[in-house]
């Protein structure tokens, strides 16, 4: 399953790219692919470089020693022992609503953070699950890949952005007729944000998936889970959040106001918490006939 999603993934990445050069040649022609080649790489060079120091700024995560929070190094250094990973900067955000993220472009720049809410709701067992879950996200160099997806999604709308101001290129070069500006304006910034939403989904099954078996205990995130899926829709997230960021959240801190659930789960930055579940579940049951 872990194959299937990371094949997944990487097939909607190449999707998400190909749009971008559509919309880039659309634009300017051969010239204009060119440019959105460059500005693309452009968006994922920054977004590569500061992805980590934006999330911790936004959700005003504090870093913490091992004196000031001696049970969430414990849990940390012990499974990034099992899984061989470095130990990652840990953070505590003064958030209430209870939530937790990792970022950083790589296991030896990573930072994960828990608010102060998810510490004040789940016991022990199930804070360690939701570890696992964020520090299979650094492993799986989630944080990357939903960096490059989200800098190409904004790469193609600010290029559709240009074509519907500047004429999109001249008829002669567009096949699209008089649906141009529709299809630049709104189709194609749909349908990059549609890719971009399955990306994050599939990464969070993953995740979902190599946390529960670092961990060795998936009914422990599933109960964490649970837990989280009902209290982020009575806490508000802070104005500092964007929703853009809801994607590298264990579950997304919007849940509770987010009108895209009334549009069916195409524009769900993470699969819905039952389907989790029920994932989990049977990783449970696949472990117990191993053991």
């Amino acid at each position: 399953m872990i194959g299937l999603n990371r094949a997944k993934t990487w097939i909607l990445i190449a999707a998400l790219g190909g749009l971008f050069v559509l919309i880039g040649f659309w634009v300017g022609g051969t010239g204009g692919a060119s440019v959105a080649l460059v500005l693309g790489l452009a968006f994922n060079f920054a977004m590569y470089w500061y992805s980590d120091r934006i999330a911790i700024a936004t959700t005003r995560s504090k870093p913490v020693t091992e004196s000031e929070a001696p049970e969430l190094h414990r849990i940390v250094g012990e499974l990034t022992g099992q899984a061989n990973l470095p130990m990652p900067r840990l953070h505590v955000s003064e958030m209430t609503q209870p939530n937790a993220f990792a970022t950083g472009r790589n296991p030896q720049h990573a930072a994960v953070s828990v608010t102060r809410g998810i510490l004040q709701i789940l016991d022990q067992r199930e804070l360690r699950a939701v570890l696992a879950h964020e520090l299979s996200h650094v492993a799986n160099r989630d944080i990357l890949v939903s960096s490059i997806a989200s800098a190409i999604g904004m790469s193609i709308v600010f290029l559709s952005r240009f074509a519907l101001f500047f004429g999109g290129g001249s008829r002669d070069r567009n096949p699209f007729g008089p649906f141009a500006f529709l299809i630049a304006w709104i189709l194609a910034p749909l349908a990059a944000a549609i890719i971009q939403m399955a990306v994050s989904r599939a990464r969070e099954y993953q995740a979902d998936e190599s946390g529960a078996l670092l961990s060795q205990d998936p009914e422990g995130l599933a109960s964490a889970l649970r837990k989280l899926e009902a209290s982020v829709r009575q806490v508000p997230v802070p104005a500092t959040v964007s929703p853009a960021q809801a994607h590298m959240f264990i579950v997304n801190p919007f849940s509770g106001r987010n009108a895209a659930r009334a549009f069916g789960s195409l524009f769900r930055t993470h699969p819905r918490t039952e389907e989790r579940i029920a994932r989990l579940e049977q990783i449970g049951r696949q472990l117990g006939m191993r053991s």
